[in-house]
C-alpha cells in the first residue's frame, strides 16, 4: 500500500485545527523524520528571487567549472557504481555565530542580499519548529533552543547545491544516502526536478517536490535530546537526465560547545535500559561524522560513549585543545560486529572546519 508523505499547512497552527495541525507534526517527527511545509510565513516573492537568482549563479559561475570536473574525472563513461563521490555541484554560506556571506566570491551584491534575507525567516522558521516540538514533547517551551545555543549561540548555515543532468545515473548518486548529523534542516527544493527520497520501513520514498515549499527533516541531536522518541532518517538524492535540480538546505544546529545529551523529562527511570544515548559535545560529533557520514549513524553515536567521561556535567562543556597532531583513534564495534576506527587531527578540523557544520 502506498503512503502518503505528509504534508502540513502551517497557517492552521493558530486556528481552529490547531490540534490537529500539532499531531500531523508529532506523528510526522514520530514515524516519518520528514515533513514538508506549506504556507510556513515566508513570502513566495522571496522564495521566487532566492530561486531566480540561485539558478542564475549556477548558470554564470558554477555549471562550466562542474562540467570541468566531470570531465577530469572521466565520469560521463564510467562502467561501474561510483561509491566515493555525489554528482552536485555545492556551496556553503554560514550565517551563525559569523556570516561569511560577504567573502564568497563570485556572488552578486543582489544575491548576497537576498541570501541574507532568506536566512533571517528561515531562522524564525527553524525556531518557531522547535517551540512546536517541546510543545508535542512535552518539554517546557525554550528547552530545545537553550540546548542548542551553548555559550556562542546555534550554528546556522546553509548548503546551496544543483544537481545537472548525469549520463549514467544508475552508477551515480546526487547525493548518497546519509542522515544529518545536526538538529533541524529546513529544505527549499526544486519544484519541477524531483530527487529527494528518503527511507521509511526498507523502501525509498519520493519527497514530492511541491512549489513554495519547506522540507523539514531532523537530523541526529534531535534524536538524541529526543531519546530516540523522534529519529533522523536516512535519505538520498538520486540524480536525473532531465534537468538541474536546485537544493538549499539551511542546518539550524546546536552551537560548537553545546552539550548534547537525552532530555531528563523524556528519560524513561522505571526501563532497565533508561537512556538510549551518550552525552557529548557537539564539536566532537562533527570530528567523528565527515569519515562516517555515509555510513549507518550508530556507530557514531558508538564513537561519542568512548569520549563521555571527557564531557562536563554542567550547561557548558570545556574540552582542552589538544597540543598532539593526532588528537583521538576511536575504534569501536557495531552490534553487527562491524570494526570503524576513525583518526582525526587537528589539521583535519581546520581543513573541514567550514563544512562540519553544515555537514
Amino acid at each position: 500500500m502506498e503512503v502518503a508523505f505528509p504534508v502540513i499547512d502551517l497557517s492552521k497552527i493558530n486556528g481552529e485545527e490547531r490540534g490537529a495541525t500539532m499531531d500531523m507534526i508529532k506523528d510526522a517527527c514520530e514515524n516519518w523524520g520528514f515533513f514538508e511545509l506549506m504556507n510556513h510565513g515566508i513570502s513566495h516573492e522571496l522564495m521566487d528571487t532566492v530561486e531566480k537568482l540561485t539558478k542564475e549563479h549556477y548558470k554564470k559561475c558554477m555549471e562550466e567549472r562542474f562540467k570541468e570536473m566531470v570531465t577530469s574525472k572521466g565520469l560521463e563513461v564510467v562502467q561501474s557504481e561510483i561509491t566515493d563521490m555525489d554528482w552536485e555541484s555545492t556551496f556553503f554560506l554560514h550565517h551563525l555565530p559569523e556570516s561569511n556571506l560577504y567573502e564568497i566570491p563570485d556572488l552578486e551584491d543582489d544575491y548576497r542580499k537576498v541570501m541574507k534575507q532568506f536566512a533571517v525567516e528561515l531562522e524564525k522558521l527553524a525556531e518557531k519548529l522547535l517551540d512546536i516540538l517541546c510543545e508535542n514533547l512535552g518539554l517546557e517551551q525554550g528547552y530545545l533552543k537553550k540546548v542548542f545555543y551553548g555559550s556562542k549561540g546555534p550554528t546556522f548555515g546553509t548548503k546551496v547545491s544543483n544537481y545537472p543532468p548525469c549520463p549514467k545515473p544508475d552508477l551515480i548518486k546526487g547525493l548518497r544516502a546519509h542522515t544529518d548529523a545536526g538538529g533541524i534542516i529546513l529544505l527549499f527544493q526544486d519544484d519541477k526536478v524531483s530527487g529527494l527520497q528518503l527511507l521509511k520501513d526498507d523502501q525509498w520514498i519520493d519527497v514530492p517536490p511541491l512549489k513554495h515549499s519547506i522540507v523539514i527533516n531532523l537530523g541526529d541531536q534531535l534524536e538524541v535530546i529526543t531519546n530516540g522518541k523522534y529519529k533522523s532518517v536516512m535519505h538520498r538524492v538520486l540524480a536525473q537526465t532531465d534537468g538541474t535540480r536546485m537544493s538549499i538546505a539551511s542546518f539550524y544546529n546546536p552551537g560548537s560547545d553545546a552539550v548534547i545529551y537525552p532530555a531528563p523529562a523524556l528519560v524513561d527511570k522505571e526501563a532497565e535500559k533508561p537512556i538510549a544515548y551518550p552525552k557529548f559535545v557537539f564539536e566532537d560529533y562533527m570530528k567523528v561524522y565527515p569519515a562516517l557520514k555515509f555510513e549507518d549513524k550508530e556507530p557514531r553515536f558508538e564513537a561519542m560513549k568512548t569520549m563521555e567521561s571527557t564531557v562536563s556535567l554542567g550547561p557548558i562543556a570545556t574540552v582542552p585543545s589538544p597540543t598532539n597532531p593526532i588528537i583521538s583513534l576511536l575504534l569501536h564495534l557495531t552490534d553487527r560486529g562491524e570494526q570503524f576506527a576513525v583518526i582525526y587531527n587537528s589539521s583535519l578540523e581546520i581543513l573541514h572546519g567550514n563544512l562540519l557544520q553544515l555537514a
